[in-house]
């Protein structure tokens, strides 16, 4: 009896570090920005104001992955992923940019937006992927900075 007096006070003892261990979504988060990091991207979570005609709220903070711009007077734009493979700006007009729908078509469904300003451009993602997705943005990433 005095066995599971003990046993049963170790398991209430110790319970609540099984809670700060990360879930593996997490840990897979953590390796992707690892990753990132590794190949020389940046990231923050950012607040962001989605627009209201997009048909699936993207969460607010969200994964922004960025790379500086090259360039002297570099053009600037945004464009979200309305539905899989449609990218429209901010009038809902379908993105006719034959130099980024070759690279917006390597895209996964989970980016919700890429925009450009003068000083980086950047890509808010939902961060569920294989590595490879990773490697996809970094391209893109690089070829459009």
């Amino acid at each position: 009896m005095t066995v599971w007096i003990v046993v049963s006070i170790l398991v209430v003892v110790l319970s609540p570090l099984a809670w700060l261990r990360p879930s593996r979504h997490q840990s897979g988060r953590m390796a992707l920005r690892m990753e990132a990091r590794r190949i020389g991207l940046s990231m923050q979570l950012t607040p962001q104001e989605w627009p209201h005609w997009l048909k699936q709220e993207p969460p607010s903070p969200c994964a922004q992955y960025h790379r500086p711009r090259r360039g002297s007077k570099p053009m600037t734009w945004s464009y979200w992923q309305l539905e899989p493979g449609v990218w429209v700006n901010q009038w809902q007009e379908v993105c006719a940019d034959e130099k980024l729908l070759p690279h917006f078509a390597t895209l996964p469904a989970n980016v919700y937006k890429v925009e450009a300003d003068k000083q980086m451009i950047a890509l808010c993602w939902g961060e569920k992927g294989e590595l490879s997705v990773l490697q996809d943005i970094n391209a893109l990433l690089k070829a459009l900075a």
